[in-house]
């Protein structure tokens, strides 16, 4: 019989990929079937920000989310794994700003929507396009309106269900609308929760001015940052154990500049060791001077208003920006021989998440919603879910115990799911909607034609939007068909997992966790998956000012989709901690594709059959029992670096650099029985279908393409993952074969011989089971 292989090409194709998504699209082997009797598996892919196209961290993370779906389809699940794209809030709207070279507020609020909408769907059509050439099992990539189909936040029925939660959240009492003392960015001008701000080491000037004591012609030295707050100082402190300021208790200090009286008074907050040991608490500079003039029931004074200009209150510095009026005021207090000297410090600065720009602390009146009386509670429900890394908790619980404000979820911008609410142009009365239909208060008539406290007609519209994250934060609700499927909803809620970023565990899991709890009375999620961030080869975050960006759309032209997944899986666990990347270490990876293709090319030289195993063969079979056990458990715990690792082991040490070489001569028929031989031919392709079904879930074109040319049926991504079937009582001689097998090939490198010349060895007794095989292998003579 002449042997040949089955499959021609001598290496793989990347341009293979593409023609193996259109097939699963055309087929619809990825659909969603609702009426399926598996059990549901639901993933809450977090939907990137378009405001530019995916990043390399992206295209990781969702291979990633990937795997997860296809293992877990192939273990009998009916798969939920819709693909979104977030499209709310700040981010597109400073694109936009930056592309066209506009302010939002000068030009129509329509116009400068539409412009936003023109670029989310520039960028959308980008990240859809690297999510499809990564090969992602997503269940629809164009349905829109039913269970697992594609979804934009900005869709108007995704924006509908932002104001249904809204309206039910309203009407439990646990919405208001205040005035407080708020996060706010000058440059985005508006208003930002704690879970939007970040923190800076910066370096700045510490400001050494001198007061006068009230009581006496002393005079006392205070150090600050922040000295255009001067008009805003609300008192002194000093630590109660400084022995030097206690003679000052009781005393008060005028405030230079402006010569109003504050007290002085003893406080732990005072730390001895900073400047002079006396701070000036102003409202407000920074949390230390929120949280402290709260507990000392003190009014503020604001300086600051919503564009980050010097009020009324800074008197003669009026207008000027915050900059502007810090360098005046020290100018003036120098002239006047107040300012002792300056030094620089490094300072830790809160910034806006989005602009990076420092925010100001203001009085501003934003609608909130009531989450500092539900602490615990939410904490209990965040120990129902399970954690992936489990301690990627922490950072959650750490947040939560953190909170100590209700959560701001009014921005006074463009781009976003509108507050549904309009107000009485009499008397002031919130007119609140019923649920139903997308709202645009701020272009739409009242729904109601009277107030109903004053029966006024007359009606303003609500202009501001909802916090971005007040959107999102109902993804796993939306997923699950909320709006158009209750029952289907009420049956699986929670959702299985949620996959996410370390850095947005603050705000999209938390207040997730928290609308589902006001809401729901439920956790959201079985399973969390938090995983850490795609980072450059030296370890660095990766920007556009670095020139350090890996796009993945040149990684897939270079490397192929394959060779980037691989990677994804064989570089390390992104739960434990950053993953480093660079064109050579997805090249070094994308090596085993090599090795594989030409395992399966060997492989595909001989028929299929069906034949009893012998000794060696059971060896081996064994061995590959315990990968999939093994493999499987990594698979269920998200251990993805885990089973691809074991796999590659398996497939390039044992199978192919031992097992194959062990029966090579076995299968040709040399010196062998038909039955031996046909015995060879069962194992070598039991154990490469194996393997190919072990990396379907990392490696779905690939393993798709070899299952095709070698074994006829339905598609890989449809069959069963592999059970552990064979007897393992063989394993404990794994290494000694491999030990033995290693000491004939040195050997008769030292002795000059070549692999086929013969040599005399002696099998060690345990190995005696599989010495036709050996012997067959080295050319072994007694």
């Amino acid at each position: 019989m002449e042997l040949a292989p089955r499959v021609k090409e001598k290496r793989w194709s990347p341009i293979v990929e593409a023609e193996v998504f259109e097939r699963w699209q055309r087929d619809g082997i990825f659909y969603f079937k609702k009426k399926s009797r598996k059990p549901l598996f639901s993933i809450d892919t977090p939907p990137p920000y378009v405001n530019t196209p995916v990043h390399i961290g992206h295209a990781y993370t969702y291979v990633w989310m990937d795997v997860m779906a296809r293992y877990r389809r192939m273990s009998g699940y009916n798969i939920l794994f819709p693909i979104g794209l977030d499209k709310n809030g700040l981010p597109i709207e400073i694109q936009t700003e930056r592309e066209s070279n506009i302010r939002m507020g000068d030009v129509p609020r329509q116009d400068f929507i539409e412009k936003c909408r023109a670029l989310l769907k520039k960028y959308g059509d980008i990240s859809l396009n690297t999510f499809k050439k990564l090969g992602l099992s997503c269940n629809s990539w164009d349905k829109k309106y039913e269970l697992g189909g594609r979804y934009d936040t900005d869709d108007p029925e995704y924006r509908r269900l932002t104001q249904e939660t809204f309206i039910y959240l309203w009407k439990k009492g646990l919405v208001y609308e205040g005035v407080k003392t708020t996060n706010y960015c000058p440059v985005c001008k508006t208003a930002i929760s704690d879970a939007e701000v970040d923190y800076v080491e910066a370096h700045t000037m510490l400001n050494y001015i001198k007061f006068k004591v009230g009581e006496g012609e002393e005079e006392i030295v205070i150090a600050t940052t922040r000295p255009e707050l001067l008009p805003a100082c609300k008192v002194v402190l000093f630590n109660p154990e400084d022995d030097r300021y206690k003679r000052l208790d009781g005393k008060s200090a005028i405030v230079p500049v402006y010569n109003h009286k504050v007290k002085i008074v003893p406080h732990p907050y005072a730390k001895p060791e900073f400047g002079t040991g006396l701070v000036m608490m102003c409202s407000y500079g920074d949390y230390g001077d929120i949280r402290l003039l709260r507990e000392l029931n003190i009014e503020p004074t604001y300086v600051l208003d919503q564009d980050g200009k010097m009020n009324e209150n800074a008197g003669k510095y009026k207008g000027l920006s915050v900059l502007e009026a810090r360098e005046q005021i020290l100018k003036d207090l120098e002239r006047d021989g107040l300012l002792v000297k300056k030094e620089s410090i490094k300072h830790r600065t809160p910034i806006c998440e989005r602009s990076k720009d420092a925010i100001e602390f203001i009085a501003m009146k934003e609608i909130y919603i009531k989450q500092v009386d539900y602490k615990d509670e939410i904490l209990r429900m965040a120990d129902e879910m399970n954690f992936y890394a489990q301690e990627s908790k922490q950072i959650l619980v750490d947040w939560i115990e953190s909170i100590n404000m209700d959560w701001v979820i009014s921005r006074r911008r463009y781009y976003g799911t509108e507050i549904p609410l309009w107000y009485c142009k009499s008397c002031g009365y919130a007119i609140l909607p019923e649920p139903g239909r997308y709202y645009q208060p701020w272009k739409e008539s009242c729904p109601l034609s009277k107030c109903p406290r004053c029966n006024g007609e007359e009606f303003i519209g609500e202009e501001r939007i909802f916090d971005t994250w007040f959107d999102s934060s109902t993804s796993e609700v939306y997923i699950l068909g909320y709006l158009w499927d209750w029952d289907y909803f009420h049956k699986t809620f929670p959702c299985s997992i949620r996959p996410q970023g370390k850095e947005i565990v603050r705000n999209w899991l938390y207040y997730t966790l928290m609308k589902s709890y006001h809401l729901y009375n439920r956790k959201p999620f079985e399973n969390v998956w938090i995983h850490m961030h795609v980072v450059d080869e030296k370890g660095e975050k990766m920007s556009k000012s670095k020139g350090n960006i890996i796009d993945p759309q040149d990684v897939v032209k270079k490397f192929g989709a394959e060779g980037f997944r691989i990677w994804t899986c064989l570089e390390g666990d992104i739960t434990k901690g950053d993953i480093r990347c660079s064109f050579e270490r997805i090249e070094g990876h994308a090596k085993f594709l090599t090795k594989l293709w030409n395992l399966a090319r060997f492989v595909s030289i001989f028929p299929i059959a069906n034949a009893k195993p012998k000794d060696t063969d059971l060896w081996i079979l064994g061995a590959l029992s315990k990968l999939i056990e093994d493999v499987k458990k990594n698979y269920d715990d998200y251990a993805f670096s885990d089973s691809a690792t074991l796999i590659r082991d398996f497939a390039w040490n044992i199978f192919a650099s031992n097992y194959v070489e062990m029966v090579k001569a076995r299968a040709y028929g040399q010196r062998f029985s038909r039955e031996e031989q046909r015995a060879s031919w069962f194992t070598l392709h039991e154990c490469l279908k194996s393997i190919l079904l072990l990396l379907a879930p990392i490696i779905p074109f690939f393993t798709e393409h070899l299952w095709s040319m070698l074994y006829e049926g339905k598609s890989i991504h449809l069959k069963k993952f592999p059970k552990a079937r064979w007897n393992m009582s063989l394993n404990p001689l794994t290494q000694k074969i491999i030990d033995f097998n290693s000491y004939v090939w040195n050997k008769k490198k030292e002795e000059g011989l070549s692999l086929k010349d013969s040599i005399k060895v002696m099998i060690p007794e345990e190995l005696a089971i599989f010495s036709k095989d050996l012997k067959a292998m080295h050319n072994i003579i007694d």
